[in-house]
C-alpha cells in the first residue's frame, strides 16, 4: 500500500508517546513492504528553534519519507501549515490517509481532503481531550468540528472500549475499530541495566510532558507526603515542558532540592534503564488516551499508580493502583502500598501478550488494507 500519513508531530523532532507511536507504526509498516510518507508541520514545540530550521523538507528515514512544512500560524498553540494543506491535495496519490489525533489541524485538513478525493482516510484516536487546554473548551469541540472530523473518516481507531463507547456518546456514527496501544515487550523488559539518575529508596518516577493536564504538581505533592513517612524517598522527572521553571521553584521552597531530579526529555533507548531503576511510576493526569509510558513501566516489571480514568482501570488492575483525579492524599496512599507490597502486583503479566506492538501495527494495517480495498 501507499500510506500517506497526516501527524502534527513526529519523533524525534518532536518527544513524547504520540510523535513515537507515528514514528514506530511508520518503520514498522514500511518495513513489511509498504510505502510510508508522513506528513508533519516543522513547528517549535518548545525545543532548540535553531535545530528546528536545520531539519530538512524531505527526509528519508527507517524506511520511510518524512515531508515538513513550516507552520503558518499557530493559534491557541495549534499550528497549521498552508503546505500541508497544499500537500493533501495529493491525496488521490495513495491508497489511504491514516491521520493521527483529531484535535490537531492536520487532521482537519484531512479530512476535507477526504470529502474531496476517494482516497479513504482513517483517524487514530490518541485521546479525547488536549493536554493544554480548558475541558471545556474541547467538549464544545468534540460536539462539532471533532465529530465530523471523525465521521469524514472510513475507521476510526480507538485504544480501548471505553474511548469507543465516548465517541458513540457524542454522536460519532463512523465505525471503530478498537485496536489497544502497544509496546516492544522485547525491549522494555525488568533484566538489564538500571540508571543511575534515578535514586530513591523508594525510587518514584514522572515520565511525561510537563503541562497543565499531566497535572506534575499532583505528583510532586503527593511526593512531599510520601517523604513524610518515607525520608528517603526520590522523586524523578523525566521529561519537559512549560511547567518546568514553576515545578523547580516548588521544589527549591519546599526544600526537596536533593530529593528530586529532573532529567529533562530522555531519549527512547535510554527509558527501559530508566523504568528499571524505579520502585513506581506515578501518572497523575486529568486527561489520556493509553499512555506508553504505563505500558512501558508496567513491562519492565515496575508498579504504577495513576488517575482513575476509564481507559486505565482496567489495564492497570493488578499491576498497580489508580485514585481519583486529585486526590493528593490517595496518589500518596497508594505510592506507600505499591512500594512497600510490591509483591503483591504484577505488572508485566498483565501487559505481556496484551499490549504488544507488533500486534497493534499488524491490526492497524490490516483495517487500512481493507478500507482501501473497499474504496
Amino acid at each position: 500500500m501507499r500510506i500517506l500519513r497526516a501527524a502534527q508531530k513526529v519523533y524525534p523532532d518532536v518527544k513524547g508517546g504520540g510523535p513515537y507511536h507515528v514514528h514506530a507504526m511508520s518503520r514498522d509498516q514500511a518495513a513489511m513492504g509498504h510505502d510510508v510518507t508522513v506528513l508533519t508541520v516543522d513547528a517549535d514545540e518548545g525545543g532548540d528553534e535553531a535545530e528546528t530550521e536545520d531539519r530538512p523538507h524531505v527526509e528519508e528515514r527507517e524506511g520511510y519519507t518524512v515531508v515538513r512544512y513550516p507552520a503558518t500560524a499557530e493559534p491557541l498553540g495549534n499550528a497549521v501549515s498552508a503546505g500541508v494543506a497544499q500537500f493533501l491535495r495529493r491525496a488521490g496519490e495513495y491508497d489511504v490517509v491514516h491521520a493521527h489525533s483529531h484535535l490537531y489541524f492536520s487532521t482537519n485538513l484531512a479530512a476535507i481532503a477526504r470529502r474531496l478525493s476517494e482516497t479513504p482516510l482513517a483517524v487514530t484516536n490518541h485521546g479525547l481531550y488536549s493536554q493544554t487546554a480548558p475541558k471545556w473548551v474541547f467538549d464544545g469541540y468534540l460536539r462539532t468540528v471533532g465529530r465530523w472530523t471523525f465521521d469524514s473518516a472510513d475507521v476510526a481507531f480507538c485504544y480501548t472500549d471505553e474511548d469507543r463507547d465516548r465517541l458513540r456518546e457524542l454522536g460519532v456514527s463512523v465505525p471503530v475499530a478498537v485496536v489497544s496501544n502497544g509496546i516492544d515487550t522485547d525491549r522494555f523488559t525488568p533484566c538489564g541495566p538500571e540508571d543511575e539518575r534515578v535514586t530513591g529508596d523508594p525510587a518514584v518516577l514522572f515520565v511525561g510532558r510537563l503541562v497543565e493536564g499531566k497535572r506534575p504538581s499532583d505528583a510532586l505533592a503527593a511526593f512531599e507526603r510520601l517523604r513524610e513517612r518515607a525520608p528517603d524517598a526520590g522523586l524523578t522527572v523525566c521529561g519537559d515542558g512549560p511547567l518546568r521553571e514553576r515545578l523547580e521553584r516548588s521544589v527549591r521552597e519546599r526544600g526537596l532540592d536533593e530529593a528530586v531530579e529532573f532529567l529533562g526529555h530522555v531519549a527512547y533507548e535510554e527509558m527501559p534503564a530508566v523504568y528499571r531503576a524505579a520502585d513506581a511510576l506515578v501518572l497523575s493526569s486529568e486527561a489520556e488516551g493509553l499512555p506508553r509510558t504505563v505500558l512501558e513501566a508496567m513491562a519492565t516489571d515496575v508498579p504504577v499508580v495513576t488517575s482513575a480514568l476509564d481507559q486505565l482501570t482496567g489495564v492497570v488492575d493488578g499491576g498497580g493502583e489508580t485514585v481519583p483525579v486529585g486526590d493528593i492524599t490517595g496518589f500518596a496512599d497508594a505510592l506507600e502500598t505499591v512500594t512497600a507490597e510490591s509483591g503483591a502486583y504484577a505488572p508485566r503479566a498483565v501487559v505481556e501478550g496484551e499490549y504488544d506492538w507488533a500486534t497493534t501495527v499488524e491490526r492497524t494495517t490490516e483495517r487500512c488494507r481493507a478500507i482501501a480495498e473497499d474504496g
